[in-house]
C-alpha cells in the first residue's frame, strides 16, 4: 500500500497571515485542498493521512476533506511540538503502508510524474527525494560579510517534497532519532543518519512551497496556467 502523509500542522509565520497558511484561499480554494487533490487523483496512491494542528483537526475534516469529497483521506491526526514529532505521528497512523510519501501541505503544484517516480524509486532504493539544481551561484559567506568561496553548483541539489521511503525503514529511522534525541528538519537527514542512502530524482521548478506572501502571486499564476 502506498500512503501519502501530508504535513499541514505548521503555522507558517513568514506568511504573516492570521490563519494557517494551508487554509489560505487561492482562487476561492484552500491551498491544502489543491495539495490533497494531486495525491487523490494519482492512481498509485492508496490512502492519504493528514497531519494537522490539534485545534484545526475538525476544521480540516469539515472544510477540506468533506467539503471537497476526498475519498482517499483515511485519517487526520494531530501534529506534535516539532515537525519531526508530527511526521512520526503520521507514520504511526500509516502503519499498514509499504511505501510512504511525506509531503508539505503548502506545496500544491506537485505533479503525477513526481509522485509516481517517487514511489518507484523508494521501492528500488528504500528512500528517494525529488528536487532541482539551484539556478543561482552559491557562495559560502564568512562572518565578516565577505565571500569565502564559491561552491560547485553541479554538485548541489535543492530538495523538495515528497520524500518517499519504505515504511519500515523510515519508521525505524524516526524511532532511532526519538530514542537518541536527534533533531532534524528534514526526513532524508534522519534516514541518512540511520545509515541509509537517499536517491535524488528530478522534481520541478513549479513544485514550489508557498511560504511568503510573494509566493501567493506565483501560485495564482501557476493555477491560471493549468497547474
Amino acid at each position: 500500500m502506498n500512503c501519502a502523509i501530508i504535513m499541514a500542522a505548521g503555522k507558517g509565520k513568514r506568511m504573516k497571515a492570521d490563519i494557517n497558511k494551508q487554509f489560505i484561499l487561492i482562487k476561492d480554494k484552500p491551498i491544502l485542498a489543491y495539495t490533497i487533490e494531486k495525491f487523490e487523483k494519482n492512481s498509485f496512491i492508496d490512502q492519504i493521512v493528514i497531519v494537522a494542528a490539534p485545534e484545526e483537526v475538525n476544521f480540516c475534516k469539515s472544510e477540506i476533506v468533506y467539503k471537497y469529497s476526498f475519498k482517499k483521506v483515511k485519517k487526520i491526526v494531530c501534529g506534535g511540538k516539532e515537525r519531526q514529532d508530527s511526521v512520526l505521528n503520521g507514520l504511526i497512523a500509516a502503519k499498514e503502508s509499504d511505501i510512504v510519501l511525506i509531503h508539505d501541505g503548502a506545496r500544491p503544484f506537485v505533479d503525477n510524474r513526481i509522485i509516481s517516480s517517487g514511489i518507484e524509486y523508494a521501492k528500488l532504493y528504500g528512500g528517494a527525494a525529488c528536487g532541482m539544481a539551484p539556478k543561482d551561484t552559491i557562495k559560502v559567506k564568512k562572518s565578516d560579510g565577505f565571500s569565502e568561496r564559491t561552491i560547485d553548483r553541479s554538485k548541489l541539489f535543492c530538495v523538495q517534497t515528497p520524500q518517499c521511503f519504505k515504511y519500515e525503514e523510515i519508521l525505524k529511522a524516526h524511532m532511532y532519532a526519538k530514542e537518541k534525541n536527534i533533531p532534524a528538519t528534514d526526513d532524508t537527514m534522519l534516514f541518512e543518519m540511520a545509515g541509509n542512502r537517499v536517491y535524488l530524482y528530478e522534481g520541478s521548478y513549479n513544485n514550489i512551497k508557498i511560504t511568503t506572501p510573494e509566493d501567493l502571486y506565483s501560485a495564482e499564476k501557476l493555477i491560471d496556467s493549468g497547474y
